[in-house]
């Protein structure tokens, strides 16, 4: 058994930007604190996009600098506010790396399992996307190790939250085309996500997809019917604690805990044994 952390929608940014760059920098370094006392400790991250806010290289190289000292190898994957050619140009290592198309997409090998970083970040717009050249790329990835249980990364979720304003439309081309190469591949466990700042999970296929909190501020779950040409003055984000997903492998298959940042008081220790008849 092992585990690997994931953080999503770090949203990092500069002094231009100071008063998000203050708060999501220092919610980012609560979850990392977090992850690292976990036991026992996680054998990776997979950071699964937003990592920045406007996707420039001085943001980047901000990110950069909170992950000095972070001794958990770090796997970054790109959103819809992250530029590929910044990233790149701040992290040329194999933390970030690319398939021949340039997109950035690549599997992490363990002995008995895989976790396979995809790429739907679409330039320009806020929802997903996910081209055939994306689609491929990932169908031959996954025959190259078809009995390996198996782990997929993105950033936009291909499932609803019921958070209208939010939500991909189901019947887009992405999603169908994302659908249609997992339906091939039986070893895939999970599939999961970031972008919606507020975690859920939901069958698509057949396959389990879950969606980690944000380490920045989260989405405010509303559930009511909103027209979004017509702003109402609803509250759409707020100060709930920044969080992280923790995936433990084990024995073929995968769990996801949806955890907390933040150091919290014992409530109860085990300091007598279980009685069992």
């Amino acid at each position: 058994m092992f585990t690997v952390a994931q953080i999503t929608d770090l949203h990092i940014t500069t002094d231009r930007d100071k008063l998000n760059q203050e708060r999501n920098e220092a919610r980012l370094r609560a979850t990392l604190a977090s992850i690292m006392r976990l036991r026992p400790r996680p054998v990776a991250v997979i950071a699964t996009g937003d990592l920045v806010d406007r996707g420039e290289v001085d943001e980047y190289r901000n990110l950069k600098a909170v992950f000095e000292g972070f001794d958990i190898p770090v796997h970054f994957g790109v959103g819809n506010h992250d530029l590929r050619g910044p990233l790149r140009e701040v992290f040329p290592d194999d933390r970030v790396r690319t398939d021949k198309n340039g997109f950035v997409q690549y599997a992490i090998e363990f002995d008995d399992y895989r976790i396979v970083m995809c790429d739907t970040l679409e330039a320009g717009a806020a929802g997903g996307g996910f081209c055939s050249k994306r689609a491929s790329w990932l169908n031959s990835t996954l025959r190259k190790r078809p009995r390996t249980p198996t782990l997929i990364g993105l950033h936009h979720p291909p499932i609803p939250s019921g958070i209208r304003w939010m939500d991909e439309d189901p019947s887009s081309g992405w999603i169908r085309r994302l659908d249609r190469v997992l339906r091939k591949h039986s070893q895939v466990r999970a599939v999961t996500c970031g972008h919606m700042h507020r975690p859920h999970s939901r069958l698509f296929g057949r396959t389990m997809v879950t969606v980690a909190p944000a380490t920045s501020i989260q989405l405010t779950l509303d559930l009511t019917e909103v027209d979004v040409r017509v702003p109402d003055g609803r509250e759409i984000l707020l100060e709930e604690p920044a969080g992280f997903t923790l995936h433990m492998f084990d024995r073929g298959e995968i769990t996801a805990h949806t955890c907390l940042a933040g150091e919290w008081p014992s409530a109860v220790q085990y300091l007598y044994p279980f009685l069992k008849d």
